[in-house]
């Protein structure tokens, strides 16, 4: 009788008979050129994510042969298998309508397959949230090997990378101030590597979470994707997958209380992605760590912003990698986070942290990253707001809008939905002025757009031709994290479920105070249930398939947007 339950006898087929199993696996092993003093070994899974529809994976081929070349020198069998992945731009209509797809993919085939530890490969923002719920949930350790951000572009003697730059020509673009010529230019040297995009974008600001948490080899978050320092990070995360073998640092162990606190902090600190609050809740969640929007205000009054990187401030990826990425980062955020935090590697937070400064000299840029007592601004770069507008909650990105908002009151021009903000937000007889705030609704995660990153509502043409530039807007959709201006995202409950953002009207009052952290329609209760009881019906159940379960089982965006039966 066989009695081993590592390498490939982790799981055998059910045959009823163990040791056929076994036999019957060697043997199709053997059909693929291995020795059997190969299949002996420990296996390490790689969960790969390369794609023809992922441009930010296109080098993956190579870093999948670096991983595979430091697995076999920790004396470890690789095993690569295919997951789904996700291409932001190419997927409709929303990449997060797939992230938990991916989830349950990567989640069972860890599960289902012979692995004694698993590298996880993703980098387009979406695949690395969904690789680490899965792998929370299957319960195997691993450790996660991230794509790394592009190089920056030129144009005209201008630094140019994806996509801040995409939203800021294009704004230009719409307001007249550029041609069709030059934008044709542009948008051929927006995007001119393989990896991720070049700001603190969703992509950028997971990778870095990602090393807060531990997960990942220290110093691995901010490498560029092209840079020879990728592919050393890929061989040894190879070899520290080997070294997990056996081990309790299991990614469900790693994401706990602390630990998610201290990923928080580095979120505010780095000005990143409000895309990063839904993905962080949802790692959270499968480790039963419940992230509350009142919490992170907590964090956000005591923790500075101190990365200087677009969209916030000027920087790129690879300037935050020059400067001494994370390691330098957290060094100065030491006296706010949990230093005995254990890491994927077997050191604690504070150990690492130690080990790092002791090895670099502790250099730090502080063009790109500031002193924790010179900060960039004295509170974080995120905050959440609550109010009769936004009961569970909303996001607001303030280190990427205009102060000269944070306190204001306006009236609602409202969109009922995507179509409807198309087909009117150009329209020369939209009544619109600068002073309004903008209302999309019917965007959330309960809706037939299933959340996409339409919370960036362009500023309609005719006041874009006048020079307008910023302007209050307010929805239950997300917004790429590469984008910037004064929008109110994720409001919840979405209107879609019932929530009174589907009660706004146009010529409502609406009153924004950032410091008071709220967003209230000022409309009486009684107004409301007038309109409540009138309200349209809520969008139909898709009758099959995967949409008719993310109809089913989504949940809120201050439960992360993960599935009711995953958590």
């Amino acid at each position: 009788m066989i009695d081993r339950t590592a390498g490939l006898d982790h799981g055998l087929t059910d045959y009823g008979d163990r040791d056929f199993s076994r036999y019957l696996r060697r043997s199709f092993a053997q059909s693929m050129g291995y020795s059997r003093e190969m299949l002996g070994k420990p296996v390490i899974g790689i969960a790969y994510t390369g794609s023809d529809f992922n441009n930010c994976h296109r080098h993956f081929p190579e870093l999948l042969s670096a991983v595979k070349r430091g697995v076999l020198a920790a004396g470890a069998l690789p095993l690569e298998f295919p997951t789904i992945s996700l291409g932001e731009v190419f997927l409709t209509p929303t990449s997060l309508k797939y992230r938990n797809l991916m989830a349950m993919d990567t989640e069972e085939m860890i599960r289902a397959q012979p692995m004694d530890a698993v590298v996880l490969m993703g980098g387009c923002d979406k695949t690395v949230p969904a690789q680490l719920m899965g792998a929370v949930s299957a319960g195997r350790p691993a450790v996660m090997l991230v794509a790394g951000p592009m190089m920056t572009g030129r144009h005209r003697g201008e630094r140019l990378g994806a996509c801040t730059d995409c939203r800021r020509f294009w704004a230009r673009y719409r307001a007249g101030d550029i041609d069709a010529a030059e934008i044709s230019d542009v948008e051929g040297q927006l995007a001119v590597t393989a990896g991720t995009c070049a700001v603190m974008g969703t992509a950028s600001t997971m990778a870095c979470l990602i090393e807060a948490l531990g997960l990942c080899l220290p110093g691995t978050a901010a490498i560029p994707a092209v840079h020879a320092d990728r592919l050393r990070a890929a061989e040894a995360t190879g070899v520290a997958a080997v070294k997990l073998i056996g081990s309790k640092l299991t990614p469900s162990q790693l994401v706990n209380e602390k630990s998610v606190e201290n990923a928080l902090r580095v979120l505010l600190a780095l000005g990143g992605s409000t895309n990063a609050v839904i993905h962080l809740t949802a790692i959270a969640g499968r480790a039963g760590v419940k992230v509350s929007l009142e919490h992170l205000n907590e964090l956000s009054d005591s923790t500075p912003v101190l990365v200087n990187l677009k969209p916030v401030g000027n920087g790129y990826m690879e300037d935050f990698c020059a400067a001494g990425g994370m390691g330098a980062l957290l060094r100065e955020l030491k006296p706010r986070l949990h230093l005995d935090c254990m890491t994927v590697t077997g050191e604690t937070l504070g150990e690492r942290l130690a080990h790092d400064a002791g090895h670099d000299g502790a250099f730090v840029d502080r063009s790109i990253i500031a002193a924790f007592d010179k900060p960039l601004e004295a509170e974080g770069g995120l905050v959440a707001l609550f109010g009769n507008l936004a009961p569970k909650g909303a996001i607001l990105k303030r280190s990427a809008a205009d102060a000269k908002l944070f306190e204001n009151e306006g009236r609602a021009v409202v969109f009922a939905s995507l179509a409807d903000l198309a087909a009117r937000i150009d329209d020369p007889a939209l009544e619109v002025e600068p002073t309004d705030i903008l209302v999309l609704q019917n965007a959330g995660p309960h809706a037939e757009a299933c959340m996409p990153e339409a919370g960036y509502l362009p500023i309609p043409k005719k006041l874009a031709q006048r020079g307008v530039k910023d302007m209050i807007r307010v929805s239950d959709a997300r917004m790429s994290g590469t984008a910037f201006g004064t929008i109110v995202l994720h409001v919840t409950p979405d209107a879609a479920s019932g929530g009174p953002l589907g009660l706004v009207r146009n010529g409502d009052r609406i009153r924004l105070s950032v410091k008071r952290r709220r967003i209230e329609l000022l409309v009486d209760d009684a107004e409301l249930q007038k309109r409540a009881r009138v309200a349209t019906r809520a969008p139909q159940i898709p009758q099959r398939g995967y949409a008719k379960l993310f109809a089913e089982q989504i949940l809120g965006a201050d439960e992360g947007c993960d599935f009711g039966f995953l958590r």
